[in-house]
């Protein structure tokens, strides 16, 4: 291929330089594009050097790659890098990678230089499909992403994970004609639920906190200090009554319920969180887990240990993390369901706000079948007129 330049949407494209090394080596050092891609740690001078002299003039004449700088129209400003980082010509396929520098975030740059590429690929290459890629937890990359148009369609297993990183990756395509026009906002724009949960899901998992009868609890990260409790609940005649929890109900169970906390904060799929009383101890578990399928929608289930249970620690710990549901994620309505007769779960839900709406038929799959619910709501709006109890 021969090498081109492109512009559009304020950014000149072009061919990298000898002369952008300085740039790309002080770019490079930013703890994000060593976090999230794979440019050698520590990042060198002789690493950016090669990178722009050799490896991508040899992509660009072996037709395997296309690599471009992404600077300012106006001023040549160097802002960032996005191209193509495989081209399989026998399936008119390719895989795009991008990063911005530090100095020129919150430009939307990566979404508008993946856009231009992309028209660029399928206009002039020829290509049918772009294909996108990214360990799960890199919201940003996620975001750019959505904005170019991209559908994320699921999570792969990635061939080879980096040491201090997940094992899964997001993935998504793009296909002639849903490449967004120059300027366009599209559905994932700034305000949208895409951008405001890239926010929240894309930081270290936040904590709040809730007060009962003078008591002050947090609401935090679950970590390995919890698991020695978390399994006491769990073997406990009533949580193994009312749940689903694995019985028996071993330490590696526990292993794996923090396993999955962790990895759903990455994915943005759900907010777990450890009850924790002003020892720092746990008394409980809560999580809010946003529906696959309507964004706008989310449902809670709750864990208290057996000698924390009839203080109020629950109801107030979840009309903290409904409020926080509603407030920082957008959702507007959260649900609650519980097997019929679990008037415990049913108590403490009412307290914190959720108004009961009936019974499910077969609603909960437990143990080896499935059983009838009680099914309640809080919405948005019932947050003005509700004091926890």
């Amino acid at each position: 291929m021969e090498p081109v330049e492109i512009i559009e949407d304020g950014l000149l494209l072009r061919p990298w330089r000898a002369t952008d090394a300085d740039d790309v080596h002080r770019a490079c050092q930013d703890p994000d594009i060593q976090r999230w891609t794979t440019v050698p740690r520590p990042y060198l001078p002789e690493h950016a050097l090669g990178f722009v002299t050799e490896v991508s003039p040899a992509g660009w004449s072996a037709g395997t790659s296309a690599a471009f700088a992404v600077c300012a129209a106006d001023t040549g400003q160097l802002l960032g890098s996005c191209g193509l980082v495989s081209v399989h010509h026998a399936l008119r396929s390719a895989e795009i990678g991008y990063w911005t520098a530090p100095w020129a975030r919150g430009r939307n740059v990566a979404a508008r230089a993946t856009r231009a590429v992309a028209r660029w690929g399928f206009g002039k290459l020829g290509l049918r499909r772009l294909v996108w890629q990214a360990e799960l937890g890199n919201h940003g990359s996620r975001l750019a992403a959505l904005r170019a148009g991209f559908r994320v369609e699921g999570q792969l297993r990635l061939a080879d994970p980096a040491d201090d990183g997940g094992p899964d990756a997001w993935i998504g395509s793009l296909l002639p004609g849903e490449v967004p026009e120059p300027g366009a906002v599209g559905p994932a724009g700034p305000g949208s639920l895409d951008a405001r949960r890239a926010a929240v899901f894309g930081r270290p998992h936040p904590e709040l906190f809730a007060t009962v009868r003078g008591v002050e609890l947090r609401l935090r990260a679950m970590d390995e200090r919890d698991l020695d409790a978390l399994a006491t609940t769990c073997r406990d005649p009533e949580s193994i009554r009312w749940t689903s929890v694995p019985d028996p109900y071993r330490h590696s169970d526990a292993q794996r319920y923090l396993a999955y906390h962790r990895s759903s904060w990455a994915a943005g799929r759900a907010a777990c969180f450890t009850i924790a009383d002003p020892d720092d101890a746990y008394v409980g578990n809560v999580d809010l887990r946003i529906s696959p399928v309507e964004p706008a929608l989310g449902d809670v289930g709750f864990l208290t240990a057996p000698h924390a249970r009839g203080r109020g620690y629950l109801p107030a710990a979840l009309a903290a993390l409904t409020a926080w549901g509603f407030t920082t994620l957008g959702l507007a309505r959260i649900e609650w369901r519980a097997n019929v007769g679990n008037t415990a779960s049913r108590r403490a839900a009412e307290k914190a706000g959720f108004r009961m709406e009936g019974t499910a038929r077969a609603a909960i799959p437990y143990r080896d079948t499935r059983v009838d619910a009680w099914v309640g709501a809080v919405v948005a709006e019932d947050l003005a007129g509700h004091r926890p109890a």
